[in-house]
């Protein structure tokens, strides 16, 4: 992990704190995040931004609870973006076009239709190996996401591998 990561890392883990279930939720969309970047061959670039998405991707959540009482996808994408802006800020280093595009992906990764671009098809891929687990979804619902939600050759993978799947 660079630098920059880790600094924003504990930055979100401090915005979360007390939530260990939440905590745990983004560093493991991130850390699939970066496997499935790092080996579909993301420039480097994009796959700056996919990480850092990764990390504030449900920074929206805590906003959504208390201004609506849901946590709800909807909610996250109208809450999250600018809760992203104002961490990364505080955090530094990030340029406007980056800052800009993590708004973006956070803003839409509950929204699986036309997903434009490497960075959000992994955020939404990552995000999903995690929930799949982390809810306890059946072979139905699996088999639905692997054939709806996945495209990358290294998600479809992990996805086969993690469930005991047929591709």
């Amino acid at each position: 992990m660079n630098r920059q990561h880790a600094k924003l890392t504990a930055a979100m883990v401090a915005y979360d704190r007390g939530d260990a279930k939440r905590i745990q939720h983004f560093l493991k969309v991130h850390d699939l995040a970066a496997v499935i970047g790092t080996l579909e061959g993301l420039d480097e670039e994009t796959q700056f931004i996919l990480e850092t998405a990764a990390i504030l991707h449900d920074i929206g959540i805590h906003i959504s609870e208390q201004k609506y009482g849901s946590c709800s996808g909807k909610y996250q994408e109208k809450e999250g973006p600018a809760e992203a802006r104002k961490l990364m800020e505080q955090v530094g280093g990030y340029t406007e076009e980056q800052m800009h595009r993590v708004e973006y992906l956070i803003g839409h990764h509950h929204t699986y239709q036309d997903r434009k671009g490497m960075d959000y098809q992994i955020l939404v891929e990552a995000d999903f190996l995690v929930n799949l687990y982390e809810d306890g979804s059946g072979e139905q619902t699996r088999d639905s996401v692997h054939r709806k939600i996945f495209r990358t050759k290294t998600g479809i993978q992990l996805l086969t591998d993690m469930f005991a799947m047929q591709k």
